[in-house]
């Protein structure tokens, strides 16, 4: 790696051999420029970790920290411009048939030339604009008396009118929606309604609605959590978060349709087993690795290759292990045929890509070997590996399940799709910097586990919600 101008593995080799052939040099200090080597070279390492080659997030990169193609023609085929792309149909405004407004405009005829005119028809323009206002229903209910008895009767309000002033459905389901979905805190969802609206809502306000909201849907809960025990296929992840200062995990676990939230104090098994969803999983669980998962042996197992690909290009980047760049190329190559042969290889296509795998695995165990024995002798525990042997054996101790989305229709080659539905709780994490207490993680889940279902399943966030206020369902639930 270059730092200023400055190469730091050649400085490093150099001031090596110095040490070696200088026999003036003392055993102590020798061991001293050693251990200041070894930490210089973590730290250049870390410098290099971006987040294509590691499990950093993309936020953390450096403007400019990735490497930037070069100009020859085929880098210049991945550098794409901004907006669309050649061959792309696009789109643009289309009128609208019903317009909520028509505004004729007609001819100052005095401005014409002489002569006699006919209309010949209309040339139409549309404005497209939003109207935020506050819409309030006063409900009026007749009230009769008995002449000779004096007895009174009065219309039945709706079921949902039950005071004499309150906040109606589409209120509560756009504030609950702003809240959860689009991660504004209180003070923010209030100073919009307040503004926009002319409506003030109280911070205890808000907090009741997502309340609300939280208990309409523990049958909903209860459903995606049986319906995703049963799926083909089902993607599994976890992130940290932080609950009143302390270090809790928020679980995923989602399909390309349904997704399911829940957090807990824990990571491993003892949260999982409590949501249930694992326990008699028997399809195919996607995941990265997280051992764990692997306690679980109804199902077949399909690891993330996203991960593997930046976890090869870190090995190949500062490690120089040419094996991983090979593995690389082939898992690319590999992913594209399975695609182009419909999400399936044909046995003999597959009986050479496992080869091929293999072989590049056996050039890996002569170029990347195993710690020797005798270096451990003496000492308890498993002997250490450098992360690119780590990353060796996992790749041969586990190949079914790295190449089960060769041979498997259902098996995905990636886990990308829990990463995306964990994706934004980092950013709730990063504007709120925590949830205040369990309950408040817990609303958070299932809400936005809610939205995010019925998004997926083609419906709008505020008919999801609204409906939820109305305590009905949505008709995919079955």
């Amino acid at each position: 790696m270059t730092i200023e101008n400055i190469d730091v593995e050649a400085t490093i080799t150099e001031v090596q051999k110095l040490m070696a052939t200088d026999k003036n040099v003392s055993p102590a200090m020798k061991s001293m420029v050693s251990i200041l080597i070894m930490l210089i070279q973590i730290l250049v390492n870390r410098l290099g970790l971006t987040s294509c080659n590691s499990s950093k997030p993309p936020s953390t990169d450096q403007t400019g920290s990735h490497d930037k193609p070069s100009d020859d023609e085929d880098a210049g085929k991945a550098k794409k411009k901004s907006g669309g792309q050649p061959g792309h149909l696009g789109s643009t405004l289309k009128q609208v048939d019903d317009p909520d407004d028509i505004k004729p405009l007609s001819i100052d005829q005095t401005t014409l030339p002489e002569g006699d005119y006919r209309e010949i028809g209309r040339i139409k323009r549309q404005v497209i604009n939003v109207d935020i206002s506050r819409w309030v229903t006063e409900y009026q209910a007749q009230t009769l008396e008995n002449i000779k008895t004096g007895e009174r009767f009065t219309a039945p309000f709706p079921d949902q009118v039950n005071k004499a002033v309150q906040y109606g459905a589409e209120l509560k389901a756009h504030a609950v929606y702003m809240s959860q979905y689009q991660l504004l805190p209180y003070q923010r969802v209030q100073a919009f309604f307040e503004e926009q609206l002319g409506i003030h809502l109280s911070e205890g306000s808000l907090y009741n609605f997502n309340v609300e909201a939280y208990e309409n849907l523990k049958e909903f809960d209860e459903y995606s959590k049986a319906h995703l025990a049963n799926v083909t296929t089902l993607h599994v992840d976890e992130t940290g978060i932080n609950i009143n200062g302390k270090g809790h995990w928020l679980h995923c676990a989602c399909t390309a349709s349904w997704s399911y939230f829940f957090a807990h104090k824990n990571r491993g098994n003892l949260a999982t087993d409590d949501v249930g969803i694992l326990e008699n999983y028997s399809g195919i669980l996607c995941h990265d690795h997280w051992k764990p998962y692997y306690r679980y042996t109804n199902c077949l197992h399909s690891l993330c290759n996203a991960h593997h690909l930046r976890e090869l290009t870190r090995a190949w980047e500062q490690d120089e292990q040419v094996w991983a760049q090979n593995m690389i190329e082939f898992l690319v190559t590999c992913n594209d045929a399975v695609q182009q042969s419909g999400g399936k290889l044909s046995e003999a296509d597959s009986a050479l890509h496992w080869a091929n795998y293999r072989q590049i695995l056996a050039a890996g165990e002569l170029e990347c070997p195993p710690p020797k024995a005798e270096e451990h002798k003496g000492k308890r525990g498993r002997q250490k590996r450098s992360k690119a042997r780590n990353l060796l054996e996992r790749l041969v101790n586990f190949e079914q399940d790295v190449l089960r989305f060769m041979d498997n229709a259902d098996a995905p080659f990636t886990n990308n799709q829990g990463e995306r539905d964990l994706r934004m709780t980092k950013v709730q994490q990063k504007i709120s910097g925590c949830f205040r207490s369990p309950k408040g993680a817990d609303m958070f889940c299932r809400i936005r586990g809610y939205l995010l279902t019925c998004r997926k399943q083609g419906m709008s966030s505020s008919e999801a919600m609204t409906l939820i206020f109305q305590k009905q369902l949505p008709d995919f639930v079955k």
